[in-house]
């Protein structure tokens, strides 16, 4: 083995760096590697870590498989969950909307948060979400999204700071008629790692947390991934 610096052959073997053979050099002292990856990778290498991510495999689940560095493709993830709007486009306005929270947290367990999700009750798919606590605040936030639909009632749980918004008479408070919004976010978390329950995997930021969002939903509705650049 050839040293790249000095282009001495008195070279020997220095331990392996993620499964590739190191050396070092007995004349100039360098460190290398028996070979070298090329920094661009393929759409299809970029599009396969984005999807294996979306199907609940964690940043450095893929890493270890993939051989690719975990903030590699952070940044990929990112790229591309600026790219898309929050949820994709409602095919129809629902005449009827469930609403309800996910509990997560971002940097440790003290830090609580809430996606608080939105859904037609006769179809698949979520049409709005926020991300704040779990006050009425947060809740306007997602209000003032949903009542531009104007559907004639909403399914809830009766969260406290549900008749804020909608009035009594549009509100059903039932568990019983919930199990879509429910079985949504039972999904986000089958497919997020980082939504998992007893997992090692958590967001470490908010931002990061929203790209993986828009790109689930997206990804659910169309099975496909848009390409960071």
């Amino acid at each position: 083995m050839q040293c790249p610096q000095c282009h001495s052959t008195q070279t020997a073997k220095n331990g392996q760096r993620r499964g590739r053979q190191c050396y070092k050099c007995k004349q100039c002292g360098r460190q290398f590697l028996e070979s070298y990856r090329p920094w661009r990778y393929s759409n299809e290498v970029k599009q396969l870590c984005i999807k294996m991510y979306l199907n609940g495999m964690g940043l450095r689940g893929s890493e270890r498989v993939t051989e690719i560095h975990h903030t590699t493709v952070m940044h990929w993830i990112r790229e591309a969950g600026h790219r898309l709007d929050d949820a994709p486009e409602a095919e129809e306005i629902p005449e009827v909307t469930d609403l309800d929270e996910l509990q997560t947290f971002v940097g440790s367990k003290r830090n609580k948060l809430w996606i608080w999700t939105a859904v037609n009750h006769k179809q698949a798919g979520i049409l709005a979400w926020v991300i704040g606590d779990r006050s009425g605040e947060t809740f306007k936030r997602l209000w003032s999204i949903v009542k531009c639909w104007q559907c004639f009632f909403y399914v809830t749980d009766g969260w406290k700071v549900y008749p804020c918004s909608p009035s009594q008479g549009d509100q059903i408070v039932s568990k019983t008629y919930m199990t879509r919004v429910e079985g949504e976010n039972t999904r986000l978390r089958h497919y997020l790692a980082r939504l998992h329950r007893k997992s090692w995997c958590y967001s470490k930021s908010v931002d990061m947390l929203k790209c993986s969002l828009r790109l689930l939903l997206h990804y659910l509705k169309d099975g496909t991934v848009p390409l960071p650049t």
